[in-house]
């Protein structure tokens, strides 16, 4: 069996022969069982479309068995990923450090992954014990919900076990480990139990804790549960049974949509519909100077058409457009920088996923959210090119390309058309009530795999399925991320700081412009260190008496929150989009950090336009609006 060697380049088999089979044995089936289960999920959440669209008899039980389905996907396939070390983390620290260093903190970050795993076995079994609810369709207990993440905790630790830690040979550097972990857990507990860590407070260490392990590359998910633990344990048993069920509760049916999005981005890649959006932006565009980057620009543009998710923008245009760009002399960190600032396009173009959640919590029309979007999200274009085409003079590279003739152009679009029909279906289908988001997700999916298929011809077996591999790899990394940001999220709203700042932000609704100076820089600061989703669900019914009360349109501050929240996503320490640009390229993450600075600068004079000249926004809502 060949042997996997660590991402870090330390030398030496990582696992020996026994131990290799048992944990590749449980790795394929974990890898199969969960994309049998996303794929049933697509299934499912198109078998609602055609039930009620096509047959006018919508069945009411395809919702909560996609959630099921989905809850066991995301923590079955964290499993896999954490055996596979492909968690996001900063590793600006692991990178500094020697070879020696390098395996103790190595040791470091297991010890805490299977802390974190300890915690989510023992409390989520608890969880499980204690659960009563049933399903109001299907009528099933909320006890199998549940026990995904004992399971997902139970398997990640068997594996963790099996697995030596990075830079050594032998299996008992993994089993000393996870003891070192389960060590540490259980003396939390006792210094909570002993009331060591009642002085601390809550958001003080979570914060802290957060933070420092983040920096010292420490698994996101894994700082963010951990951190919740330590803040929580003082508490005792009633606060911390809730952070496993926090973690299921976040993976709700709209979040379905953005693993969708993300196996239709594959699937486009595989199916050549990618490929046939970058053909029709370099015949439009890549005559000018930078012109891969400007291409880049304009494919994002067109692929937020049709995915309505950042992150599966980013991680789809990023496999195409960086390794194309680095091989026209483009520095690959300028790629990953480019691609991830690009990516915000899909929530600033419909279907976008931040616009419909935001319509859904500020009780907005989310058709007329799609209508207001139309200026900006052209406008932010305009400026990400005009700060490739400044850059690419600065750097002296992206020498002009060649000039593609009328002809040319128009054989460029006519072999797109299949590909650009898809946007047209998936926005008029959301705005006709014809599916809802989530289910666009599922109809993308499916058109995508239909048109490489039977159209383009270009999907074949195994491209489809690595590109469902891909994709399922993808969505645990992501979606765990945003599991685990509830927790803490919740902890922020025990302590009442978002109601705190919400209440001192209401003193300024009678000024508009200094309020929205304030929220702007409020919400910046709300996206580095919160996902999206999560940050709406928080802050958007907090801050809508406020906004009403100052007379500042609900449509308008829609399009500025998700435009803030997206931009916060460039930044560290979450930085959700840098960080998945960067490692579908294997770019080291703090070059990306660094090249992302000319384009937040362009982001904010573009952020600050569309906050303080509302009609950007509105005027195209009396031309076309609903």
């Amino acid at each position: 069996m060949a042997l996997r060697r660590d991402r870090l380049g330390l030398g030496g088999p990582v696992s020996t022969p026994i131990t290799a089979r048992i944990a590749g044995a449980i790795d394929i089936s974990i890898e199969t069982l969960s994309a049998a289960l996303l794929v049933g999920t697509v299934v499912i959440a198109f078998l609602q479309v055609v039930f009620r669209f096509v047959l006018n008899n919508a069945l009411s039980w395809p919702e909560e068995m996609a959630r099921f389905a989905f809850v066991w996907c995301v923590f079955l396939a964290a499993a896999m990923v954490t055996r596979r070390s492909r968690h996001i983390a900063i590793d600006l620290l692991p990178r500094a450090l020697g070879p020696g260093a390098l395996r103790v903190h190595a040791c470091a970050v297991r010890a805490v992954s299977a802390a974190v795993a300890a915690f989510l076995l023992v409390y989520g079994a608890d969880l499980v014990l204690k659960s009563t609810y049933v399903s109001p369709a299907l009528e099933w207990p909320y006890t199998y919900l549940y026990l995904a993440v004992p399971t997902g905790a139970a398997i990640s630790l068997t594996l963790l076990l099996l697995e030596p830690v990075a830079g050594f040979d032998r299996v008992r550097s993994g089993v000393a480990s996870v003891l070192g972990g389960l060590a540490l857990y259980l003396a939390i507990e006792g210094a909570a139990r002993a009331g060591l860590l009642n002085s601390l407070g809550v958001v003080g260490p979570l914060v802290i804790i957060v933070l420092g392990l983040m920096m010292l590359g420490i698994p996101i998910v894994d700082a963010l549960i951990f951190g919740t633990f330590v803040a929580f344990a003082p508490q005792g048993e009633l606060a911390l049974m809730p952070v496993p069920q926090g973690l299921t509760n976040a993976l709700d049916y709209l979040l379905i949509a953005i693993p969708f999005f993300m196996l239709a981005a594959g699937l486009m890649n595989v199916g050549g519909i990618t490929e046939r959006l970058v053909g029709l932006a370099a015949a439009l565009v890549g005559h000018f100077r930078g012109g891969l980057g400007h291409v880049n620009v304009l494919t994002n543009t067109l692929m937020g058409g049709v995915s309505g998710s950042s992150t599966a923008d980013a991680a789809a245009i990023a496999k195409t457009m960086v390794p194309a760009m680095e091989r026209r002399g483009y520095p690959k960190p300028f790629g990953v920088a480019l691609t991830s600032a690009a990516s915000i396009l899909a929530n600033m173009i419909p279907p976008s996923l931040g616009l419909i959640i935001y319509g859904a919590l500020a009780a907005a029309s989310v058709g007329a959210l799609f209508i207001a979007t139309i200026v900006p999200g052209l406008l932010m274009a305009l400026t990400l090119s005009m700060v490739v085409h400044l850059e690419c003079l600065r750097r002296g590279i992206g020498e002009r390309g060649e000039r593609a003739g009328w002809a040319m152009r128009g054989e460029a679009a006519a072999r797109a058309i299949p590909a650009l029909i898809l946007p047209l279906v998936i926005v008029g289908g959301i705005r006709y009530g014809v599916f809802s988001a989530t289910e666009a997700g599922s109809v993308a999916a499916l058109y995508s795999l239909g048109c490489g298929a039977l159209v383009y011809r270009t999907a074949r077996g195994g491209a489809l399925l690595r590109a469902l591999r891909e994709s399922l790899a993808e969505t645990a990394t992501v979606m765990v991320i945003i599991a685990a940001s509830a927790p803490f999220a919740f902890a922020l709203i025990i302590e009442q700081v978002p109601q705190k700042l919400a209440i001192a932000m209401g003193a300024l609704s009678g000024n508009w412009i200094l309020l929205l100076v304030v929220l702007n820089g409020f919400l910046l600061v709300v996206g580095l260190a919160m996902e999206m989703i999560a940050s709406m669900v928080i802050l958007v019914p907090l801050l809508v008496p406020i906004l009403k009360t100052a007379n500042i349109d609900l449509v308008h501050f829609g399009v500025v929150m998700v435009a803030n929240l997206c931009i916060g996503a460039l930044t560290p320490p979450l930085a959700i989009l840098v960080f998945t640009a960067a490692r579908v390229t294997d770019t080291p993450i703090h070059l990306a950090y660094r090249a992302c600075r000319p384009f937040m600068v362009g982001l904010l004079i573009w952020l600050a336009a569309i906050t303080f000249v509302p009609a950007l926004s509105l005027a195209p809502l009396r031309l076309f609006g609903p």
